[in-house]
C-alpha cells in the first residue's frame, strides 16, 4: 500500500503519542495502582488490582467504562454483584455507587472517563512534581 502521508516527527509523535507503561504509576487505594493519561475531555487508567484487593464502593461525576483486560472481578453496582471477566465491558453512569472484589488472580482493567477525573489528575501531577526533585 503506498502511502502520501509523511510519518510525524519525533517532536509531533512525543506531543501526540504516550506510552502508558512510562507513567508513573499511582496508588489509587491499597493493592490498586494505575497509569492515568488525561486529555481535555477524556481520562484514562490502566489499573492492576492485585489478587483478593477491593476497590472501596465510591462514586464520582464523570461516567465510566470499565474493560477488563485480564482477570476476573464482582463489580458493585448500585447494590448488586455483577461478574466481570476478560473481555467484558461494564458501563458506570454519572454518581453511580459502586465498588469491586478481585479475585485470587488479581485484575487488569481500562478506564475510561468523561469529563476526566480531576482527582486522577491532580495526583498525577503530584507524583510527576516528586519525580522532578
Amino acid at each position: 500500500m503506498e502511502r502520501k502521508e509523511l510519518y510525524a516527527t519525533q517532536d509531533e509523535f512525543n506531543r501526540r503519542v504516550v506510552r502508558y507503561q512510562d507513567v508513573p504509576p499511582i496508588e489509587l487505594a491499597a493493592g490498586i495502582k494505575s497509569h492515568i493519561v488525561s486529555a481535555e475531555k477524556i481520562t484514562v487508567s490502566f489499573v492492576t488490582v492485585e489478587p483478593n484487593a477491593q476497590v472501596p464502593i465510591h462514586h464520582h461525576e464523570a461516567e465510566q467504562i470499565m474493560i477488563i483486560a485480564d482477570g476476573a472481578c464482582d463489580q458493585i453496582a448500585d447494590g448488586k454483584l455483577y461478574h466481570l471477566e476478560t473481555g467484558d465491558v461494564f458501563i458506570v453512569p454519572s454518581n453511580s455507587e459502586h465498588g469491586t472484589y478481585v479475585f485470587e488472580k488479581g485484575c487488569q482493567t481500562i478506564e475510561v472517563f468523561s469529563p476526566p477525573r480531576q482527582d486522577f489528575v491532580a495526583k498525577l501531577k503530584a507524583v510527576r512534581k516528586g519525580l522532578e526533585k
